[in-house]
């Protein structure tokens, strides 16, 4: 009996051993007699014991590792410190284990020697201006460094330039006095289209009192000249109403020219510019003409 529990007691050890529960996105690292055997997917696994062994768990998710703040010399000589993060992925679980002592450290190295080659090709203003294409380029080099290593740089980013207290200080004085100069400007710039849209509103408002003033004078002077020509109308209407009297009337000669005259002066008071005298009235004022000789004549004698 004591055989038997025994028995069942190495049985169970042994089945443990030899059973292996691998976690979703996660691979386990098969070695037997110390030699790479297999890599065992999520799901249960196999092994044999005293034959067999986990090498190493390697997690398939994306990692992030950050990079320790580096000091670094730009082309124009400044000392700044940079701060980044990687993240990568594993894509070959054996070359991940197998070709480097520590995958992390070697990421790490790359990145900052990397890191220093890149800044060192640039000026300080640059390293503010172009972390995209600092971001990019490390990417670039450490994919390539990396993809025997079994590992893949998905992205790369610089989370901090630090430069010195004495170029910050420098730096935040040239902000405030380009803040300040865009400041003035845009003030001008304010005042300037303010007066130009004065002076173009009272552009506007001359040109539209000079209309004004034209359109007034012109209807003024079309009144005018409608009214003198309803008076001179007026006038010959009455010379016409006299003139038809008197033909009704079937006067004699010397009473005709009395009574043109007397329209003619009538009409001579009006203010019409032209005056339309009848041909009877001229043959009228012939008639005075003579009569005013003769009295001469009688004087003389």
């Amino acid at each position: 009996m004591g055989f038997l529990l025994v028995l069942l007691v190495i049985i169970l050890i042994i089945a443990a051993m030899s059973i292996k529960i691998v976690k979703q996105s996660e691979v386990y690292i098969i070695e037997r007699l110390g030699k790479f055997y297999k890599v065992a997917d999520a799901g249960l696994t196999i092994i044999i014991p005293f034959f067999d062994h986990v090498r190493s768990v390697v997690s398939l998710k994306q990692q992030t590792m950050d990079v320790p703040p580096q000091g670094v010399i730009t082309k124009d000589n400044v000392t700044i410190t940079i701060d980044t993060v990687v993240f990568y992925q594993i894509t070959d679980p054996a070359k991940a284990v197998y070709e480097i002592q520590s995958l992390k450290k070697g990421i790490e190295y790359l990145a900052i020697t990397t890191i220093r080659d890149i800044i060192g090709k640039m000026d300080l203003d640059e390293t503010f201006s172009s972390r995209d294409g600092i971001n990019n380029k490390l990417r670039v080099v450490l994919d390539e460094a990396t993809d025997r290593w079994g590992c893949k740089i998905d992205r790369v980013e610089i989370k901090d330039i630090t430069p010195p207290a004495d170029i910050r200080d420098a730096m935040e004085k040239e902000m405030n006095a380009e803040r300040n100069k865009r400041a003035l400007i845009l003030e001008s710039e304010a005042q300037r289209q303010s007066a130009i849209t004065i002076a173009e509103g009272k552009k506007q408002a001359a040109i539209l009192e000079a209309e004004a003033d034209k359109e007034a004078r012109i209807r003024r002077a079309a009144g005018e000249a409608q009214a003198i020509r309803e008076v001179a109308d007026a006038k010959a209407k009455e010379i016409q109403m006299v003139y038809d009297a008197m033909k009704k009337a079937d006067p004699n000669d010397t009473l005709v020219q009395l009574k043109s005259l007397e329209a003619l002066e009538e009409v001579a008071k009006g203010d019409a510019n032209k005056v339309f005298i009848p041909f009877e009235a001229t043959s009228a004022l012939s008639s005075l003409g003579a009569i005013k000789e003769v009295l001469k004549d009688k004087d003389k004698k």
